[in-house]
Order: structure tokens, then sequence, then C-alpha cells
């Protein structure tokens, strides 16, 4: 463990005691959300970023370990593990050196080298590397016997032999290595006959950069269009030439026929072997990295969209637009449950509008609806229009919500277990209204890649985007914190230190006894544990409990704390919670022990102060123009409100009102050089943007930003 302590500190810029106190508490089974919040003082502060680099390290780690012990194992069985090789393996930490110090010794097919071998042409090779013979044509002769049919095919072999060895041997791959690092070009030329198939990808038709400037996204673009058998890729250092003459340089040292063969040897082994191998490791090396780039965004997309807004426990009306099958209506109350579904007409080609406005007007009134959610899919602008427009008994507002995902939730497991007795198209307007209540909440329910707010998402490393996208959901459900008595088994699964089965129980126990009126009554909970309660109980919150610190992010553990503060300042928690004049007369210092430090009595103050608050700000309504329903209604230079509906490492889209969604290009983001778009703008941000350009043949459009609202 010692040394995984120093690798990940070097690693990571951090203290050798921050890494070594994090790693014990992930493996002694603290979540990631637990150890940022509760445990500052182990950590210094480390927030659930540099934890989860921690934990990754330590993931790499292990799995570099196991591969050292079957490299380990498997050049023993063959009797050639000496101490040094031993000593080196065991001191080595690089995937890549591990993997050339092991490759001499890895078993192979059957090569063109280890065939020659068999003819009994090694010594002539050896001959060959050695470059002293200078009569090397009297030699040849003694290898023409068995299998060997010529002096020609005698250096052929021995030339095979030596061309493995350039290819096993560590420095010369490292030379090759460092010419592709300097220098690698992409290429992707337009495979033969696919014109009219892989229209989309032609600005790769016969596309050339160098890889260390080629952006992730056209990466990502590229090797897409690859597998899908429209583009031939391959990367390649601008100069071979100087390649060989490298690797020359380290193995040719004579100017007689010997060394001429070695040279030839040299380039074969270039040409077949190196090359390709370097390659190969330089297209999944590329691959990774702009894979953990697309990752990177769209976990930052995915945490915006997480974090959004929410409406709060209100009444709400979700309408899940459309024009031939009409629009599926759905009352929520506050709590998010189903109270009717319905369909109304106000729409060609049935244009049942005077009726469909009374019941609207009705349904409004009758459940006593707060807010009204519409779809922003097909109709969504012409509901928009139909809902505003109408005259309501009540002050309700109306909000237009994404509904990316919503199908997918609709059909899913969880929507048949929470609706098992309606269709689809009514699970996705309910979808739709609890979006608007509390977005978090409802999204944890769909698969992150169904939402909309990636890039290139199903071309990525699968096994690592649903690990980071999963830790981001986990991040988000815990920074904000859940109601335990109305969180749904879903949403209660992301609670740190509950699961599947804890979430079931949790469900079923509040279902047999009623609401939780305290924290310490999970401990009921059938399976749950010391542990698991240790690492759940701060991110639950309990409104109205009887302790009000159950309903606040201070950990049960914390509670003696506040209460010896109450007790000090003789008052009650409650008198404590309600008064900024007594919290004033506090002094922190007094309250430090050898496990309570300034950062979590700074915690505790906080949560204090503003008990039970939620961290993401208030939902605001948004209106499009409403001369814009098309491509053809814009103009170059009319200026837009608009909506940010996904971010990428190129810039962002905007949703104007219209199907097609506008791309401010990095470029057009602000009057100054930036190389995030999150410096400028997140997920649902409400912007002003300018046309620049509008491209009716591809359905493009090319905006500029005028306007952000202040970030939050």
């Amino acid at each position: 463990m010692e040394q995984y302590i120093y690798i990940i500190e070097k690693a990571l810029d951090l203290a050798s005691w921050q890494v070594r106190n994090t790693l014990k508490l992930l493996e002694g089974g603290a979540t990631i959300p637990f150890i940022s919040r509760y445990r500052k003082e182990a950590t210094g502060g480390l927030d659930e970023v540099k934890i989860a680099d921690i934990s990754n390290w330590l993931d790499k780690l292990k799995d570099i370990s196991k591969r050292k012990d079957t490299i380990l194992s498997t050049i023993e069985e063959q009797g050639k593990l000496t101490e040094e090789l031993k000593l080196r393996i065991e001191n080595c930490w690089d995937s890549t050196e591990l993997e050339d110090i092991y490759l001499p010794y890895k078993p192979k097919r059957k090569t063109r080298a280890e065939a020659a071998r068999q003819k009994g042409l090694e010594p002539l090779a050896v001959m060959l590397m050695m470059q002293r013979e200078m009569h090397l044509e009297q030699k040849l002769a003694a290898f023409v016997k068995g299998e060997v049919n010529s002096e020609d095919e005698a250096l052929k072999g021995a030339r095979d032999i030596i061309a493995e060895q350039v290819n096993e041997d560590e420095q010369a791959r490292n030379i090759v290595r460092m010419q592709f690092a300097r220098n690698a070009v992409i290429t992707s030329r337009l495979v033969k006959g696919k014109d009219e198939e892989a229209v989309k990808y032609r600005d790769y038709f016969d596309f050339s950069e160098p890889l260390k400037r080629c952006s992730s996204h056209r990466l990502l673009a590229i090797r897409r269009g690859e597998s899908e058998g429209f583009l031939k890729v391959s990367i390649a250092p601008a100069d071979d030439e100087e390649a060989t003459m490298r690797l020359e340089r380290r193995f040719v040292h004579a100017r007689n026929e010997c060394a001429r063969q070695v040279s030839m040897a040299i380039e074969d082994a270039y040409k077949r072997l190196l090359k390709p191998s370097i390659e190969t490791e330089f297209a999944s090396s590329s691959k990774q990295k702009a894979d953990e780039e697309a990752i990177r965004v769209f976990a930052a997309n995915l945490r915006q969209l997480l974090m959004a807004p929410p409406l709060g426990q209100k009444r709400v009306l979700g309408i899940d637009p459309g024009y031939r099958t009409g629009c599926k209506v759905v009352c929520l109350d506050a709590q998010g449950n189903l109270l009717h579904n319905e369909t109304i007409y106000p729409h060609p080609p049935k244009n049942e509008r005077a009726q469909a406005a009374r019941k609207i007007t009705t349904l409004v009134e009758q459940y006593s609806i707060d807010a009204i959610a519409i779809g922003n899919g097909t109709a969504s602008r012409e509901t928009e229009d139909f809902i505003t427009n109408l005259q309501y008994a009540r002050k309700v507002q109306a909000f237009v919500v994404s509904e990316d995902g919503a199908s997918i939730y609709s059909a899913s497991k969880i929507a048949r277990e929470e609706f098992p007795d309606y269709d689809v198209t009514v699970r996705g307007a309910v979808s739709i209204g609890r979006r608007l209540m509390d977005p978090l909440a409802e999204l944890v329910k769909i698969d992150p890649k169904s939402i909309g707010v990636g890039q290139y998402q199903h071309d990525v490393d699968q096994t690592a985007l649903k690990k980071s996208l999963d830790q981001t959901v986990e991040n988000c459900v815990n920074l904000v914190g859940v109601n335990l008595n109305t969180a749904s088994k879903h949403l209660l699964t992301y609670v740190s230190g509950l699961g599947p089965q804890l979430a079931q129980n949790i469900v079923d126990y509040r279902s047999e006894n009623g609401p939780f009126h305290s924290r310490r009554e999970l401990l009921k909970v059938p399976r749950m544990g010391a542990k698991a309660y240790e690492q759940c109980a701060g991110f639950l919150r309990i409104p109205h409990a009887d302790n009000p610190l159950d309903n606040t992010a201070v950990h049960p553990e914390s509670y003696p704390v506040v209460q010896r503060m109450a007790s000090d300042l003789d008052c009650s928690v409650s008198e404590l919670i309600a008064s900024k004049d007594l919290r004033a007369r506090i002094d922190l210092q007094k309250y430090v022990t050898d496990t309570v430090g300034i950062p979590t009595l700074t915690d505790i103050m906080q949560e204090l102060d503003k008990p039970g608050r939620d961290l993401r700000q208030t939902v605001q309504v948004f209106s499009f123009d409403p001369n814009v329903r098309t491509l053809a209604d814009l103009h170059e230079g009319m200026e837009l409100p608009g909506i940010i509906t996904n971010i990428t490492n190129f810039g962002c889209f905007v949703n104007v009102g219209i199907k097609e969604n506008g791309l401010v290009h990095l470029s057009q983001l602000a009057d100054r050089y930036i190389t995030d778009p999150n410096e400028i703008v997140h997920i649902h941000q409400h912007v002003r943007v300018k046309v620049l350009a509008i491209d009716e043949a591809r359905k493009r459009l090319s905006l500029t930003m005028i306007g952000v609202e202040q970030k939050g």
C-alpha cells in the first residue's frame, strides 16, 4: 500500500497523509460523498473529484499488480525469471513499459522468426547482428540444408529473426513511440463506393491532421465513420525515413554485407511489426484520451441537468403534446402522485380547441393546480400558445420542460412498477410533470445516455462512461439530500451507503409503519447495519422531525456538538437554529476535538443558518420568440431568446423554438479567448443569440452569443 500511496501522491500532487487517509476510508467501505462531506479533517478537505481520482488510481494500480503477477508466473514457468528481471517487473508501474519488458517472453503463435529458428538459422542471425564477418558469402553454404533450399532463403530467415528481435527491443519501441508522439498524423479516407451513404462524414473524406492537435470530437467522429465502414483511418509518423534512420543508429555499427542485411531486417521490422504495433498503441491511447474528454463533458452536462432548479412541492398539470394522437394530460399532487389523466385535442387534425380549453381550466380549478409543465417535443410551441392564452380562476405558471428520455422512462421497468395500470403515454406525461417539480428525483430513473446531453456517448468506453455517470448521479443526489419520507426506491438507491436492497427495505418499512419520525428509526429497517447508517444518515432529510437536526446535513455523529453549543448558550437546539444572534456568540475553537475540526464545525454552522435549504436555484419561466416556428422564419442578423440544451468542448447548442438546435461555436461564446464553454454557459441557461448563418440543405443553424443569464 505504501508504494500505491507514493505513486498516487505524485500523480495527483497531494500530500501522502491525504492519500493514505483517503485510501484507508475507501478500503474501509466509506463512499466518496461521505468522505468528501463528513471526513474533511482526514482528507484535508478533498472534494469528490479528487477522492474519485484517488479511487480510480487505486483501481488502476491494483489492475497493474494483477497483470504483474500473471507476467511473473508466465516467465517463471518458462524457467527464464532471473532475480534482476523479477525486481524490474515488481518495480514497474507503467503499463506500456511492463508490456515491453514482457514482450520477448510472451507466448506467441508461430511466427516467421520462430519458423526460421526451427530451420536452424538463429546462428546466422547472430552472425549478422555482430556485423564482424567480412566474407559472409563464404559462410552461407553451411546454412543451406534441410528445409533451407538456398542462400537467399537462409538470409531471409535470418532477417526474420532479427526483425523480431528489433521489434521486441525496448529501446527500439521507444524510438518509434517518440516519432509517433512528436509528429504522428491521423489520416482518414473515404472507402471506395460509399460516397452517398457516408455523406454525414464528408468533412473526413480526405482528412489529415497532426494527431496531437486532433480534438476529441473530431477523433470520435472519425472512429465512428471507421466503425460504420465508411472511412479508412491510419495513424503514422510524418516521416518514416527518420524513424528507420534512428533505428539503424541503434543496431547498425559497421559497413559490410552483414550490416546491409541488418538494415534490411530493420526496415522490415519497422513496416511489418513496429509501426503497426505502435500505431495500435496510439490509436488506443488517443481514443482513450478522446473518451475521457467526452465523458468529462457528458458528466459536467449531466451534473448541470440534475442540479437544474426545481419548482418544489407544487400541484402540477403535465402535458405531453401531440397532433394526431392528442395531448396527454395528467394532474399530480404536491408529492408527484397521479390524481387524474385524460387526452385533449386542441390541434389539427381534430381541432377540438374549445372543448380542450374547458377541460384544462376545469382541471386547474378542480385539482388546485399551481403550474403547468409542457413537454418540448412535437407540437410544443402550439401547446404552449394554447395554454398561456387561457383564462384561469387561479394564478398558474406555464413552463416548457425537456422531455429527452421521457419515452425511455415510460417503457422502463421502473415506470411499469410505478404505474402498472397505465400505458406509456400517461407515464411519459407524468415524467414531464415531475421533472418540473424536481428534475433530480425524476431524471435518476433514466439511463443518463438517453437524457440528450452527451457527446458521442455511444462511441466511448461504455464501462468508463457508466462509472463516471453513476458517480455524477450519486454526487448530485447526496449533495442535494433526499426526503426520507417521499423519495422513490430508485432515488434512495443513489444515497451514500444504500443500494437497491436497502432502498427497497426502506420503502417497505415506510409502507408498513408510516413516515419516519427520526433518523435513528432507520436502524429498525431490515439489514440496516451501523456502517450503512453511518454512510447514509447525513444525506437523508426528515422535514418536521422531532429533532430539527434530522432535516439538515448535520450528521448524527455531530449532534452532541450542537447540543453542547445549545447547552452552553442555555437554549434548545430549535432556539439555536432560529436565532442568528445566538449563533453569532459561538466560538468554534471551543468545540475543536481530535475528531472534530474547524471544517466540520464550519459546515455545521452553515447548516444551522439555513436548515433544510436546497442548493439549487429557483426555476424561471421562459418564452421563445412568438414569430419563430421553423428554420424558414429565420434570417441572418436576427436576435432571439434561447435555452442551452447541450454543451460540447467545441461550443454549445441552443434551442430557439424550432426543431433544429443552433450551434454557438466556442469562438462565438465570448469576446475573449476561452477554452471551455462551461466558463460561460450551463445547461438550461436562458440566453440571447444572433443568427450568423443558415444552412437549409443540411438543416444547420450557426449562432453567436450576445447575452447570458448570470450563472448560478
